[in-house]
């Protein structure tokens, strides 16, 4: 019989750098395609938030307004979804910071102001035009202070409103009531939907950011009912139900900026004896 042979230098050196010879090192090296995908995974829902700001433009142009209206909400959730999945998946990035920031600029910040521009703003003519562009800045500035301020500020609140938030305000006013108005006197009512949100975002009042809830525990289920209760009472009356919980978070988040200036404000007590 003839004994078996030795592998030579190279094939050893050829079979053990492919790991044939040593099958854990196919776990200790994931697949490439796998680990891109989950990082592709949070861009790809801010790439369908950026769409739904778009959808919006086009829509409101075409003076589609109870169909573009819609818009801007999903591209809120969508935003909602892409960080919380960046989190959970470990696949938080400086890109997905400003891919994310670049496409809340257009669905929070451009459409909006389209959307409310084309709704009530063209009885104001430049007024109307400076209004739109006023709050489209503020939501820019929103971004950019939102950018710098992270991993420095409270996580449990956002310092001015949210620009998500403050485009919630405009779109759940006009899908509420998408006829718009022809009277420059009632136009003011527009101008105001801009100038307010706009003011509420670059000033320094709290607003509750809801990341505290962790969905990685045991009793996160929930969180999960209360949510698919809000869809269902959505489901049944969506242009109320949606308007309320928009300026809801407006007049929640005032009412406590009121009441921590009353407690400062507020004379200390005596000393006792």
């Amino acid at each position: 019989m003839v004994a078996p042979q030795e592998p030579g230098p190279v094939e050893n050196g050829a079979n053990h750098r492919f790991g044939v010879l040593n099958p854990k090192r196919w776990h200790d090296h994931p697949r490439p395609r796998v680990r891109r995908g989950v990082y592709l995974l949070p861009s790809l829902f801010t790439l369908g938030n950026m769409f739904c700001g778009y959808l919006c433009i086009m829509y409101a142009i075409r003076g589609e307004l109870e169909v573009a209206a819609p818009y801007v909400g999903i591209a809120i959730v969508l935003d909602m979804l892409d960080g919380r999945i960046a989190r959970l998946t470990g696949t938080a990035s400086a890109f997905g910071l400003e891919f994310d920031s670049l496409a809340d600029v257009i669905s929070f910040g451009v459409a909006p102001a389209v959307l409310v521009f084309m709704w009530g703003l063209q009885p104001l003519d430049r007024l109307g035009w400076a209004g739109a562009f006023m709050y489209m800045t503020a939501a820019a500035v929103r971004l950019a202070r939102f950018n710098i301020q992270t991993g420095s500020v409270d996580k449990r609140y956002f310092v001015g409103m949210p620009s998500p938030a403050a485009a919630g305000i405009p779109a759940a006013t006009v899908y509420f009531y998408p006829k718009g108005f022809a009277d420059p006197h009632l136009a003011l009512i527009a101008l105001a939907l801009m100038v307010g949100p706009a003011l509420l975002m670059v000033s320094t009042i709290r607003f509750s950011s809801f990341k505290t809830i962790d969905m990685r525990r045991r009793r996160s289920y929930k969180v999960l009912v209360l949510l698919a209760l809000i869809i269902a009472i959505i489901q049944l009356h969506p242009r109320i139900v949606l308007v309320a919980l928009a300026y809801t978070y407006l007049v929640t988040a005032l009412v406590a900026a009121a009441w921590r200036m009353l407690r400062r404000r507020a004379p200390a007590p005596p000393p006792a004896g």
